[in-house]
């Protein structure tokens, strides 16, 4: 099953849970039902300590870089990600009341209502609130950056490949069979129907979007060393295949470092630039994210207005810094921005993750595509600093 890529999996998942639900006695629904209700129990335990593994070590691993390069990279990878943010923003306010009528989307609203109740449940209590994860986080990262010790650092780079271990021996193999019982309970529901309408509509603008981002980057890139954007882009296509195959920002380093050089990248910047945004560029993942978080608010009838997402875009730029290379990482981190920003229920955070899975790879294709638009930007405002002191100097 190693073998056998997530993605497989999670459409093997849905294809078996809408089986399962057509033809299934209500009594098996409920067993996944309850096997549901104690993985989301679960899950909803180890959020906060996701957003700690993952946010705190990232935040302070950044004040150990080469300042300006830093921020520099920094300030355009969440320049990037806020732009896409919003990109995604819009043309879901513009396309999704029109291309999501026809899904009847009233006979979603509320699922949970539709859904078989399991046997039994455990309640199982965050150590935390989800918020109080996040300024903790902040409040470490922040500080490790500040003092630059490396005790606590080492600390929770230890905390964070613990989080990791769990995330991917425990929730990302269990994650197909949560996939399969909600699908199935949705599908004894009657709504299955509707939700695989918004599924593929959703899906469709998604990679439309992570097209017209990539164009925007590299046409910004292009036009700071007059290239051709599309001949960078078709340069970069390595890179994307890579990411493409292996979900991972991080596994896709090697490859997208070797394409940066050739689209004229300095081989000390490249050096630092394609490994730091391997954790902090997430633009293809946040059109996903964003675009996905809107078609499960409109199922259930909720405001998708600018006051309530921009906030969620900023966080969002912020929360998924040093998201796990395993696949996933992006969704697992936003869990707890979901939950408190947007009000989102179980349910509503099974819909996302199984929305948000199915479409991964390509989202971190899109991820990792940018990074060399962004090296090169880099590579540019620090050529143009450098030749001015220079100047001075002389």
């Amino acid at each position: 099953m190693k073998k056998f890529g997530l993605l497989p999996r999670i459409l093997l998942a849905i294809a078996c849970g809408i089986g399962i639900g057509l033809i299934a006695p209500q009594w098996l629904i409920r067993i996944f039902a309850t096997f549901n209700s104690l993985f989301g129990s679960f899950l909803g335990f180890a959020i906060p300590l996701i957003i700690i593994g993952f946010i705190a070590p990232g935040i302070g691993s950044m004040g150990k870089g080469a300042g300006k390069m830093l921020g520099i990279t920094t300030g355009l990878a969440y320049s990037s990600t806020i732009v896409a943010g919003l990109l995604a923003f819009g043309s879901a306010t513009l396309l999704f009341p029109t291309i999501l009528k026809s899904s009847n989307m009233q006979s979603v609203s509320n699922p949970e209502d539709a859904l078989l109740e399991p046997f039994f449940q455990v309640e199982m209590a965050p150590v935390m609130g989800v918020m109080t994860a996040l300024l903790l986080a902040f409040t470490l990262g922040l500080g490790m950056a500040a003092i630059k010790g490396c005790t606590l650092q080492s600390m929770m780079e230890d905390f964070k490949e613990i989080v990791e271990k769990v995330i991917s021996t425990i929730i990302i193999p269990l994650l197909p069979i949560h996939i399969l019982g909600i699908f199935a309970n949705m599908t004894q529901g009657g709504q299955i129907a509707a939700i695989m309408s918004v599924f593929a509509k959703v899906f469709l603008m998604i990679i439309a979007l992570h097209i017209v981002v990539l164009t925007i980057q590299y046409s910004i890139a292009g036009m700071t060393i007059k290239r051709n954007p599309f001949k960078m882009m078709k340069q970069m296509l390595p890179a994307y295949f890579a990411a493409l195959g292996t979900q991972s920002s991080a596994s896709s380093i090697p490859v997208t470092l070797e394409q940066a050089k050739r689209l004229g990248v300095k081989d000390k910047v490249a050096g630092f630039t394609v490994p730091l945004l391997a954790t902090i560029h997430l633009s293809g993942s946040t059109i996903t994210l964003v675009s996905c978080a809107m078609a499960v608010m409109m199922m259930q009838g909720q405001t998708t207005g600018l006051a309530t997402l921009f906030p969620f875009i900023l966080m969002l730029g912020i929360t998924m810094i040093a998201a796990p290379g395993v696949p996933g990482g992006a969704v697992m981190a936003a869990l707890g921005l979901l939950e408190t920003m947007l009000g989102f229920t179980d349910t509503m955070l099974s819909l996302m993750i199984a929305l948000y899975l199915a479409q991964d790879c390509f989202g971190t294709a899109c991820n990792v595509t940018g990074d060399g638009a962004i090296s090169v930007l880099t590579n540019r405002i620090s050529s143009i600093s450098e030749s001015k002191i220079n100047k001075k100097a002389a």
